[in-house]
């Protein structure tokens, strides 16, 4: 049974995965996502996740819907983290399984990047020196000059 869900609970992979296991399938991807210490030359501290979950849970089925409809026999499963998250951390878990592995990485690959277009997860990065509420989970326009501004306190 397929998951769309986001939770403040640590995520557990293998409850993720267990979800799209079924007799067709040749294959599973599994995307881990996780806390990374540096981005763009600063130090990351943690991060802070925020949703507006019943909507986040709606576009993330509907990301499913979009895998099975451009993958026929794929079944997908996401899991997004909220709150406070340490280096290392889980962030976001999405397995995907289907008869054959290109189809499998494919739709991992478009899950991870539609998350990013129209989920609505904010994050806010704290750094030794700063913090800063990302809007836009593409981070295009996150760091203009190429990096983050500086907390002003």
């Amino acid at each position: 049974m397929e998951i769309y869900k986001i939770t403040a609970d640590e995520i557990d992979v293998n409850a993720v995965i267990n979800s799209v296991i079924h007799p067709e399938a040749g294959a599973i991807n599994t995307f881990i996502g996780t806390v990374r210490e540096f981005t763009k030359g600063k130090q990351t501290v943690s991060l802070q996740y925020e949703a507006y979950p019943s909507m986040a849970e709606k576009q993330l089925k509907r990301i499913g819907h979009e895998i099975s409809e451009k993958w026929p026999g794929v079944q997908s499963s996401i899991v997004h983290r909220i709150g406070k998250l340490a280096i290392s951390d889980i962030a976001v878990v999405i397995a995907v399984a289907s008869p054959h592995r290109a189809e499998s990485y494919e739709a991992s690959r478009y899950a991870i990047e539609r998350i990013k277009q129209i989920v609505p997860i904010w994050k806010k990065e704290y750094w030794v020196n700063g913090q800063e509420w990302i809007g836009d989970q593409l981070e295009k326009t996150a760091y203009p000059n190429g990096k983050p501004e500086e907390d002003s306190k």
